[in-house]
C-alpha cells in the first residue's frame, strides 16, 4: 500500500467529526442567577437595580453565559426582600421602571443573553390588592387565599384550625380580625398562601405568566414550588417524635405531609408549563421552566415529565446538600449518581452550587473547592447553574447583629442569627478593589461588602493569568465541545480522595477530568486506570494550585501529581470550535515521522 495513502487514512480516522444531535438552547447554555439588589447599584443609593445590570452585562457575555435568572424585582414592601409581591405584573421602584427593565432586554439581546424571571406562585403580599379585597369578601377574590374558622380549646378560647407552623417557626395561621377568619401563610405573617383550588386564581396566575412572556422573557425560576398545595383536610401534622413536648411552634418538630409535596402541586406546575408552551409553540423558541423544590429525590424527580409537560428541569441542589467540607471522592460519585440514577429516561440533568438561600462554595466547602467544584459542575452532563460571584470565588460576608436584614436571621433572635441568616451570602458583588468593591458610590450598602474584597475581585482576577475567573470561562469555553455537551460520563474513583471524570464522544474528543478533594497530595497513573488513554493528553483547564498549568503535556505513564483540593480537565486531542481532530503527542510525531521517512525512501528511490 502507497505510504502516502497510509498516512492519509490515519490522519483521517482521527479527524472524524459525526454529525451531533441538535440540543436546545437551555441545554447548552449556562443559567447565570442575578441577585439584583447585590449585584451593580447605578443611582448610588446602596442597593442594586436594572440600570446596574444593563452597565455590566457584557461580563456575562464575556464569561460565555447564555441566560440570566433574575431573582424577584416585582413590586413589594420587600420585607422578604423581593419574595412578598404586591403586584406581579409591576416593577418595583427600588430597581427601576419598565422602561429600564425593556432596555435590559435589549441589551442582553444584543449580547446573546437570555432573561428569566423569578416567579413566586405560593403566596404574595399582604398588600397585594387581592388579599386586601379577600379580606373584605369581595369576589372573585374571596377565596383567592387559604380561609379558615379558628376552633375553640378547652376553655373556649379561639385557636387556629390545626398546628400547622410557617417556615420560619410559630403557627402558620393568622387571625383577619375584619374578615373574621384565619388566613394560611407558611412563610412570613404577610406573605399570605394563594388558594389553588380557586380556578379563577389559577387563571389569574397563568395571566402574570403570559403578561411576561409578552413582554419577550425566556421562562421562570419557579419559586418553593412544594409549598403550592395543602391537604385540604387541615388536619394536624404529626410530630416527628410524639415524645418531644412543643410548646412554641417549632417548624422542624413536625412531619410536613399535609402541606408539603402534595399531587395535586405537580398537576398546577403542569398548568404553568402549559403557558410556557403556548409561546413556545408560536414561534419555536422554547420558554423555560425550571422549579424549586429542597424534596426528597423522590418528589423532586416527580417535576420531571416531557410527557406530562411539567418542568424542564426541577433544580438539583444535591451538592448543597450532601455534600461538607469532609466529603470523599466517593460520597461525591454517589451524590452525582443520587440525580442521575433517578433522572426519568430521557430527561436533562442540572447542577447547582449555590444560591441567594446557601451558603457560597468557598465558605460551605473551602476556598481551594472553588475551581474543582465550578470544574465538577461544567464539565458533568447537564446545564451548569452558577449563582453571581461563584466565578470569582467569594466568601460569605460577616455581619453584625445589628446589621442583619434577613427575617430568617433576625427572627431567630441574636443567638441563631448566625446560623438562620443569609445575608451572608447575599452581600454586594466585587467588581474592583475601590469604595464598595465598586458595587456603589454611596456610604452604606443595604448590606455592608465584605472587607476581603481588596484582593478578592473580578478585575484582579481578570489580569492575572491563573484565578478562578480564568479557570471559570475556560470550562465555559469547553462545554461548546460535543463531548462535554453530550458525551457519555463515567466516573472512577481509584482512591477515597480521587475522582476521575470520563467524557467520551465517538470521533470526538475524549476527556478526563481529575479532583483531588482529599488535604493532601494524591498521585495517580491514569494508564494503570484506563486502558485506552493516550500516551500524552493536554491540559485545557487546571485549577489555580494545581501543579499544571493550562496547554501543559501530560505523560499518562507516570504519576500524575494531584495537589489538595486541586482539579485539572485534559483531553486527548484539540477542539477548535467545532472542527475536531485529535492529535495527541505521540500520533503528531508519528505522522511528522511517516511522512519524513516517506520523503527519503522516494528520494532515494
Amino acid at each position: 500500500m502507497n505510504l502516502c495513502y497510509i498516512i492519509v487514512l490515519i490522519t483521517t480516522t482521527f479527524s472524524t467529526n459525526a454529525e451531533p444531535v441538535k440540543l436546545d438552547w437551555w441545554q447548552t447554555s449556562v443559567i447565570y442567577q442575578v441577585y439584583p439588589r447585590s449585584f451593580k447599584d447605578s443611582n448610588g443609593d446602596g442597593v442594586g437595580d436594572l440600570k446596574g445590570i444593563e452597565e455590566m452585562a457584557e461580563h456575562f457575555n464575556e464569561m460565555g453565559i447564555g441566560a440570566i435568572w433574575l431573582s424577584p424585582i416585582f413590586k413589594s414592601p420587600l420585607l422578604d426582600f423581593g419574595y412578598d409581591i404586591s403586584d406581579y405584573v409591576k416593577i418595583d421602584s427600588t430597581f427601576g421602571t419598565m422602561e429600564d427593565f425593556s432596555s435590559l432586554q435589549k441589551k442582553l439581546k444584543s449580547l446573546g443573553v437570555r432573561i428569566l424571571l423569578d416567579f413566586v406562585p405560593n403566596h404574595s403580599s399582604d398588600e397585594h390588592e387581592w388579599f386586601q379585597k379577600s379580606v373584605k369578601k369581595v369576589d372573585p377574590y374571596t377565596e383567592y387565599y387559604v380561609w379558615l374558622d379558628g376552633k375553640l380549646d378547652e376553655n373556649g378560647n379561639r385557636v387556629p384550625p390545626n398546628n400547622w407552623r410557617n417556615f420560619f417557626d410559630g403557627s402558620a395561621w393568622e387571625w383577619s380580625p375584619e374578615r373574621g377568619q384565619y388566613y394560611l401563610h407558611q412563610f412570613m405573617v404577610k406573605q399570605p398562601d394563594l388558594n389553588y383550588n380557586s380556578s379563577a386564581l389559577l387563571e389569574e396566575m397563568k395571566n402574570v405568566l403570559r403578561f411576561w412572556l409578552d413582554i419577550g422573557v425566556d421562562g421562570f425560576r419557579v419559586d418553593a414550588t412544594r409549598f403550592i398545595i395543602e391537604d385540604t383536610a387541615f388536619e394536624d401534622e404529626p410530630l416527628i417524635d410524639p415524645n418531644i413536648k412543643d410548646d412554641n411552634y417549632t417548624y422542624a418538630l413536625l412531619n410536613h405531609t399535609l402541606t408539603r409535596d402534595q399531587l395535586g402541586t405537580y398537576k398546577i406546575v403542569e398548568e404553568f408549563r402549559a403557558v410556557c408552551d403556548e409561546y413556545t409553540n408560536r414561534d419555536g423558541n422554547t420558554r423555560l421552566l425550571l422549579t424549586e423544590a429542597y424534596a426528597p429525590i423522590n418528589y423532586t424527580k416527580m417535576y420531571y415529565s416531557q410527557q406530562l409537560h411539567r418542568a424542564h428541569m426541577p433544580f438539583n441542589f444535591n451538592l448543597i446538600t450532601y455534600m461538607n467540607e469532609t466529603s470523599s471522592a466517593v460520597d461525591i460519585k454517589n451524590t452525582i449518581n443520587l440525580w442521575l440514577d433517578n433522572m426519568p429516561p430521557g430527561e436533562w440533568a442540572n447542577w447547582v452550587l449555590g444560591n441567594h438561600d446557601n451558603k457560597r462554595v468557598a465558605t460551605r466547602l473551602g476556598q481551594d473547592m472553588v475551581d474543582p467544584m465550578n470544574t465538577l459542575t461544567t464539565m458533568l452532563p447537564g446545564t451548569t447553574i452558577t449563582y453571581n460571584g461563584e466565578e470569582i470565588g467569594m466568601v460569605d460576608g460577616a455581619i453584625r447583629w445589628d446589621q442583619t436584614v434577613d427575617p430568617f436571621g433576625r427572627n431567630g433572635g441574636m443567638a441563631r442569627y448566625k446560623v438562620n441568616s443569609r445575608d451572608p451570602c447575599r452581600t454586594p458583588f466585587h467588581w474592583n478593589d475601590l469604595q464598595n468593591a465598586g458595587f456603589s458610590t454611596s456610604q452604606h450598602t443595604w448590606l455592608p461588602v465584605n472587607s476581603n474584597h481588596w484582593h478578592l475581585n473580578l478585575a484582579f482576577q481578570k489580569a492575572r493569568v491563573r484565578s478562578h475567573y480564568q479557570t471559570y470561562k475556560t470550562l465555559l469555553r469547553l462545554r461548546s465541545s460535543p463531548t462535554i455537551a453530550q458525551g457519555n460520563l463515567t466516573m472512577h474513583t481509584p482512591s477515597d480522595w480521587i475522582l476521575i471524570l470520563t467524557r467520551q464522544l465517538e470521533d470526538h474528543e475524549t476527556f478526563y477530568v481529575v479532583l483531588n478533594v482529599g488535604s493532601e497530595q494524591e498521585t495517580i497513573i491514569l494508564s494503570e486506570h484506563f486502558k485506552d488513554v493516550p500516551f500524552y493528553m493536554i491540559v485545557r483547564s487546571s485549577s489555580i494550585n494545581a501543579w499544571h498549568a493550562e496547554n501543559d503535556y501530560i505523560d499518562t505513564t507516570i504519576p500524575l501529581a494531584m495537589r489538595p483540593k486541586s482539579s485539572l480537565v485534559l483531553s486527548s486531542g484539540v477542539y477548535n470550535g467545532g472542527d475536531v481532530g485529535v492529535r495527541s503527542l505521540p500520533l503528531a510525531f508519528y505522522i511528522f515521522f511517516c511522512f519524513c521517512l516517506h520523503y527519503a525512501v522516494c528520494t532515494i528511490m
